[in-house]
């Protein structure tokens, strides 16, 4: 039997990462199934963050800047990068389905990145004036970095769902 090798072949090693992201990523999505406009813009935390912003700011500050500026060092995401907390914040014009719809789309841009690097590649760039000198190397780093974040960002979820209305993502009895 002969690989098409025109086609990426994703090791198991980033398969089993990509699962573990997906996994997170449905937690994160899946929390907020059912809130409406005004309970997914309401802070229930003495930060003031609200779940819509936390899933812009998953979209923005964690897919596409890992993903497409850091791993694939996209020119366009660098230069369109902004500094802050400015994905926090939605517009209250903007509905709350255009953020969920753009954090899916930023998800699906990550993994067309992902699919087609190597787990051990080098990042194609690196925001020192952030960061100072790379801790993380590769791909393999990048992809544990945002499971690790999205996880903890789930949780967060959690705990503000819960606040709203009561409802929990997994229950263990």
């Amino acid at each position: 039997m002969t690989e098409n090798l025109s086609e990426p072949v994703l090791d198991s090693e980033v398969g089993a990462l990509l699962r573990a992201l997906e996994g997170q990523r449905r937690h994160v999505l899946g929390i907020l199934d059912g809130l409406d406009e005004e309970a997914l813009r309401r802070p229930v935390l003495p930060s003031g963050w609200h779940c819509l912003g936390l899933v812009q700011h998953l979209a923005l500050d964690v897919e596409r800047f890992w993903f497409r500026a850091v791993v694939a060092g996209d020119p366009e995401i660098i230069h369109g990068l902004t500094s802050g907390d400015e994905a926090w914040n939605v517009a209250p014009e903007v509905p709350a389905v255009e953020v969920l719809d753009a954090y899916r789309q930023e998800a699906e841009l990550s993994d067309a990145v992902f699919t087609a690097t190597p787990a051990d590649a080098d990042l194609a760039w690196w925001p020192h004036d952030l960061f100072g000198e790379p801790h993380l190397h590769s791909l393999r780093d990048v992809l544990l970095h945002v499971i690790t974040e999205t996880a903890c960002h789930a949780g967060h979820l959690d705990a503000a769902r819960e606040l709203i209305d009561g409802r929990r993502w997994l229950v263990l009895t």
